[in-house]
């Protein structure tokens, strides 16, 4: 099968991890994978960025520079800031007015050009995260019209005006308008989200679209919202990560080669921008770490922040120690393995691959339940769930983790066992791979291939 997958870049974690290695994982099967990012990271020739013209026009470069020599007398006069703002505003063009107001930015013509210069044309086209300022989702009815278009959310950002996830705002459902938060990412300068819903929901209406999300509680959201309109067909189909990576380790050889401490307790939590992440519950996992430090007597504890570059803190007895993104998977894993605890506090979270992982080397989770948390983890089996924002509680699983080596060892084990069953990086793949050829063979191509493609593509509204 040609197979074409399209993300907002090619290395990174979530999202970009999983179309990274399915793209992988297709080729390696022996089909013609590729991957179409907007902002491209590695030098891998079946990965191409679609890179948007920078060519400003005469009027725009005379705004620059008008922008500019106001920059030299702007603390000395009133207003200046304001007046440079607009005329900066101005030389964008259209999308610097439309980011300016709140709406959404779909205008990137690219996209038009790379998929009329397609050869040959996809058998199927398979979506990710569409945010990001890259991508021209107007473009999904002639799409969807040309191929099988699949598209896997690993957030809700489709669903909404403009965030990626609402926490506990429920307007998304509606039609948003009067929100409560533009700063959530992706964030917007004014409120424009009642028009940024209706503007997706005709999108919607006009499109046929095979959806697919990690978990059940998301594909939950997805039958709720404007996009269920567009489903002609809906998966949960679970991340997968690489079992020959994410696996059981010695954790004294762990250690070792980390230069970690072997007499005390680790426990670890990785995420990007730890303590800022606005997705992630920093303040709990401190207030927790903290509690767990005051039972454990003359006990040491490391606490590993993976995932952001600052100085350590101490909380009694124990060490916060931040280590910075880890690009080598093997360095990842080491990590997990050398840890006895794996703590995840989050405000909202889709599936996380971290959670994945640490199961996979046999490490017992501590982890908020929210979002699709609960379905990767068998509380009392392979790890605990606790109450968001609950530190007291997450605290003394921490505890019975650290103080019943037994219980410790057993949920490694049964965590060990369901992600070699459930989380296989292979099944994943598996699974879309035998969906596409569904799909391919119960609609011929002549079902999708549209005559006038050129056309459709010039007028994407």
């Amino acid at each position: 099968m040609h197979i074409l997958q399209i993300n907002t870049t090619d290395i990174g974690g979530g999202a970009e991890k999983v179309a990274y290695e399915l793209f992988r994982a297709y080729r390696l099967q022996g089909h013609d994978s590729r991957l179409a990012v907007g902002y491209r990271r590695s030098a891998d020739e079946g990965i191409v960025a679609v890179a948007q013209p920078k060519n400003k026009t005469f009027v725009q470069n005379f705004l620059r520079e008008i922008s500019s020599r106001l920059s030299r007398i702007e603390d000395g006069y009133r207003g200046v800031w304001r007046l440079r703002h607009s005329i900066d505003v101005l030389a964008d063009g259209w999308p610097g007015v439309q980011k300016e107001f709140g709406y959404e930015d779909f205008h990137f013509p690219a996209w038009r050009g790379f998929f009329r210069s397609l050869q040959p044309f996809p058998d199927v086209i398979h979506l990710h995260n569409l945010h990001g300022g890259y991508f021209d989702l107007r473009l999904l009815p002639m799409l969807s019209r040309q191929c099988p278009l699949f598209i896997t959310l690993h957030d809700a950002w489709l669903l909404s005006g403009h965030c990626a996830h609402s926490f506990d705002c429920e307007r998304w459902r509606t039609g948003c308008g009067q929100c409560p938060d533009l700063s959530i990412y992706p964030a917007i300068r004014r409120d424009a989200t009642a028009y940024n819903w209706r503007r997706k929901q005709d999108i919607y209406r006009r499109s046929r679209l095979y959806v697919a999300t990690p978990c059940r509680w998301l594909m939950d959201k997805v039958r709720q919202s404007m996009l269920a309109t567009a489903i002609v067909e809906a998966r949960v189909i679970p991340y997968g990560i690489d079992l020959s990576l994410f696996r059981p380790g010695s954790q004294r050889g762990a250690r070792a080669r980390l230069g970690l401490p072997q007499d005390v307790d680790v426990l670890l939590f990785t995420a990007n921008g730890i303590r800022r992440n606005i997705w992630k519950d920093y303040a709990t996992l401190r207030e927790a770490l903290a509690r767990v430090a005051e039972t454990q007597g003359k006990k040491q504890i490391l606490f590993l922040a993976l995932g952001e570059d600052a100085p350590s803190e101490r909380i009694g007895r124990a060490e916060i120690r931040f280590i910075p993104y880890q690009k080598d998977p093997k360095v990842v894993a080491g990590y997990y393995q050398a840890a006895d605890v794996y703590v995840h506090a989050a405000k909202v979270d889709t599936f996380p691959n971290t959670v994945l992982e640490a199961l996979a080397c046999g490490t017992p989770v501590v982890a908020t339940a929210v979002g699709g948390i609960p379905e990767q983890i068998e509380d009392g089996v392979t790890g605990f769930l606790t109450p968001i924002g609950n530190s007291e509680m997450m605290a003394d699983r921490i505890v019975r983790l650290l103080t019943d080596h037994d219980l410790r060892g057993r949920m490694g084990s049964q965590a060990t066992e369901i992600a070699q069953r459930q989380f296989d990086l292979n099944r994943q793949a598996d699974e879309y791979l035998a969906w596409y050829q569904e799909i391919l063979t119960r609609n011929p191509q002549s079902a999708f291939r549209n005559p006038k493609l050129n056309h459709a593509l010039s007028n994407p509204e």
